[in-house]
């Protein structure tokens, strides 16, 4: 059960104009789920993303960078998206480029487009060979219902070990027009910053310049998907996609435009939303945690330490038992990489100030950080006293269950 997240409402996710989504049931891995999914866009949109940075990125990634850079370069604009679960064509050599540039032959085919104007993602177990036959014998009942309402099929549709789907959509006022965005996501477990095992696909209607979009996109996941933490792992395949149809009103060409910061704002909020989901359904999470390190000389060194604590398999299962160890979040710090001075570091949990000036609060009472620690949901600040710098990561505590599911993974 994901922590605090209700399960997401069909009939609350809205219909983005410019983008069709339909499913199939394919049997990729396991026989009546939804494992396929395919997103078509309607002429005029653009699309960008930012995917793994491990270097055995899979065959999907690879030919979903490719197609992009080929579109920047001039080429013809994507058409449609496509997602298999099951399977992530990972470590797959070259025989996994060619059964994945198969599938997007087959999906273009359908659509009356060239496989280069497919984007190709998947998902799944590592270092097996994607059942191609089956993707391209799913995918005609896929296009056979496409339609604008199918979000809450689509977010089910690339779930693997999560426990419920992850949806949500907006509606915003920007300059006068109305923009609609809605986004699923994916991932509970192997989810790490640098992208994650994680699949992130956000569409909204207005119409935005290449350029634009590709900023935007990396903007809003450096503030999302890139700060959260389940278990340290980066995983092959993890890809964030934004949309834009151009269905809408509202034309955004440049970065410097008033109306770029308010799409900004309204994607990053979405976006915080659907990577927050992941981390409240990490596999065996109980508890969703807030790790926010502040006063820092510079961003780069608040995250360092706020990463430190967020992987800690010490203090993930300290938060588990609800155990005020906390002293392991002060190693945590120590090791993160950063020359601080420890004398002026104060950490504090919710509102509870644990370590003043680099050693135990005088007033601080073990059953007060129990109080805490038995909570869903709990904040993590630490004061380094270094300067105006912050940021903020998400993570979850690491149970039994955790090891459980990796271990019976492939069943």
């Amino acid at each position: 059960m994901a922590v605090n997240s209700p399960i997401p409402v069909a009939a609350d996710l809205k219909p983005v104009a410019g983008i069709d989504i339909g499913y199939a049931e394919a049997g990729i891995k396991k026989p009546n789920r939804k494992d396929l999914l395919v997103l078509r866009l309607a002429p005029g949109a653009t699309v960008s993303g930012v995917f793994t940075l491990n270097r055995f990125c899979a065959a999907p990634v690879q030919i979903s960078k490719a197609n992009l850079a080929a579109v920047n370069a001039g080429g013809k604009p994507i058409q449609a998206l496509m997602v298999n679960t099951g399977n992530a064509n990972a470590g797959t050599g070259e025989e996994g480029m060619a059964r994945a540039q198969q599938s997007c032959a087959a999906l273009a085919e359908l659509l009356g487009c060239e496989a280069g104007q497919i984007l190709p993602f998947s998902t799944g177990v590592i270092l097996e060979p994607l059942p191609v036959d089956r993707i391209t014998a799913g995918l005609p009942q896929a296009v056979a219902n496409l339609t604008a309402d199918n979000w809450f099929n689509a977010a089910e549709a690339i779930m693997t070990t999560d426990t419920q789907p992850k949806a949500g959509s907006r509606t915003v006022d920007i300059g006068g027009h109305k923009v609609t965005l809605t986004g699923i996501s994916k991932g509970a477990g192997m989810i790490r910053p640098n992208m994650a095992t994680m699949l992130g696909f956000l569409a909204f209607d207005a119409k935005v310049a290449q350029p634009v979009l590709d900023a935007l996109v990396k903007q809003a996941a450096d503030q999302s998907f890139n700060c959260i933490s389940i278990d340290g792992d980066t995983s092959t395949n993890d890809s964030f996609m934004l949309v834009a149809t151009g269905a809408g009103t509202l034309e955004v060409n440049s970065v410097d435009a008033p109306e770029f910061q308010a799409l900004s704002a309204a994607v990053t909020e979405l976006s915080v939303f659907l990577a927050q989901a992941i981390i409240r359904d990490g596999e065996g999470a109980t508890k969703f945690m807030t790790i926010a390190v502040e006063e820092g000389e510079d961003m780069e060194e608040c995250r360092k330490i706020a990463y430190s604590i967020a992987h800690s398999p010490l203090v993930k299962t300290a938060f588990f038992a609800s155990d005020p160890n906390l002293g392991r979040i002060l190693a945590a710090i120590g090791y993160a990489g950063v020359d601080l001075d420890v004398s002026k570091l104060n950490l504090y949990l919710d509102d509870v100030w644990v370590a003043k000036n680099g050693g135990r609060n005088p007033d601080y009472k073990e059953e007060d950080g129990q109080r805490i620690m038995k909570q869903s949901e709990i904040t993590v600040r630490v004061k380094l006293a270094r300067g105006q710098a912050a940021a903020t990561v998400y993570t979850c505590d690491l149970s039994h269950d955790y090891v459980s599911i990796n271990a019976d993974y492939r069943s």
